[in-house]
């Protein structure tokens, strides 16, 4: 029994359980020397009695390992959250500087073509121009020619007429010369006749 109980008091007595920290460890528990015959029950029971409660260490793991928990998801929540959103305001801008890119591109190939279309209609307007201007230019030297030709023309008609009237009026002063003779001829025979008491044969034809 003496040797007993001097086993028993040569057996470690564990120290209390350590604070909780955040990564706690459980004390180790050396073994027990090995004996040679069993220990009565008196003496097991003793040695359960001394060791440590072990549901206060699970007890704490089981605190630490709520707070590990606990502690660390938030943060990743809000991470998470907070990348998302720079995400989605990073997508948003691209999109928005896409859109301005095709707008700006739109505007610009819009204003090209408003030129473009501008500098034709500008060169057709000044063709139309040219054209009418130089047709009417030739109406109108056709029209100065016209008029000299109409000029010329009447000049020689009208010098056409004078000559007419100025042969007319020979051809009347021949006629009236031709009968002037002739009324003269008349009378000289006709005194003629007076003078002798004789008849003109020509009148002595007509009876």
């Amino acid at each position: 029994m003496a040797e007993l109980q001097a086993k028993e008091e040569t057996v470690p007595v564990p120290a209390p359980a350590p604070a909780p920290v955040p990564t706690p460890a459980p004390a180790p528990v050396p073994a027990a020397p090995p004996l040679a015959e069993a220990p009565p029950l008196d003496v097991a029971d003793k040695k359960a009695a001394a060791l440590p409660p072990p549901p206060a260490a699970e007890e704490t793991k089981a605190l630490v390992v709520v707070d590990n928990e606990k502690t660390p998801d938030p943060v990743k929540k809000k991470v998470s959250g907070g990348s998302l959103d720079r995400d989605i305001a990073l997508a948003g801008i691209e999109k928005e500087k896409r859109l301005s890119n095709v707008k700006a591109w739109e505007e610009s190939e819009k204003s090209k073509a408003d030129n473009k279309a501008q500098k034709q209609l500008s060169t057709v307007s000044a063709w139309e121009n040219s054209k009418k201007a130089a047709l009417e230019a030739r109406l109108r030297k056709m029209e100065e020619q016209l008029e000299k030709k109409k000029a010329e023309y009447g000049e020689r008609m009208k010098n056409k007429i004078a000559m007419i009237h100025k042969q007319a009026e020979e051809k009347r002063a021949m006629v009236e010369a031709k009968r002037g003779e002739e009324n003269l001829k008349a009378e000289e025979i006709a005194a003629k006749h007076r003078a002798t008491g004789t008849v003109p044969k020509k009148l002595l034809g007509c009876f």
